[in-house]
């Protein structure tokens, strides 16, 4: 891989992800005098190699668009016919109007089962996010035993 194109799987994976997978990426020193031209060779071998052993390609993975949300979950029915049979109970009991208490149960009901569907999502984008820093994390580490196997120190 030439250090143009690492310089762009690099930019690709600081314009795609958080912050988080650019601290993973390692730094390469020369450690035995190795020319820019040598290191530039390696790289792209470990590149390579990294991308093979691992099955796992820095730039496809950046280049993934993030996981599209779930379909509703039904999170807001479930919440309204919760709300709507607690409503009507309370209702029955406090007015003698089960009705006008299943309408208010509803909607507070569909309200917090639109919070849940929210908090559902957040938690999947989180899991996906995770999964893509642990695949990024193990490139990284083929990738810079690779590198010390070449006689670079990594960091």
């Amino acid at each position: 891989m030439t250090l143009i194109n690492r310089m762009r799987v690099g930019m690709a994976l600081m314009a795609l992800t958080p912050a988080a997978v650019l601290t993973q990426q390692p730094i390469v020193y020369p450690a035995k005098g190795q020319t820019a031209d040598q290191q530039q060779k390696d790289e792209g071998e470990c590149y390579t190699w990294s991308k093979k052993n691992t099955g796992i390609d820095p730039a496809a993975l950046a280049a993934a668009p993030p996981p599209a949300p779930s379909g509703p979950g039904g999170e807001r029915v479930r919440g309204a016919a919760r709300g709507a049979v607690g409503g009507a109970i309370i209702g029955e009991i406090a007015s003698d109007d089960a009705g006008k208490g299943a309408g208010i149960g509803a909607v507070a009901g569909t309200m917090a089962g639109g919070r849940q569907a929210r908090q559902n999502q957040a938690a999947q984008q989180q899991q996906a996010q995770n999964q893509k820093q642990q695949q990024i994390n193990t490139y990284y580490r083929a990738f810079g035993a690779c590198m010390e196997g070449r006689g670079y120190t990594i960091k």
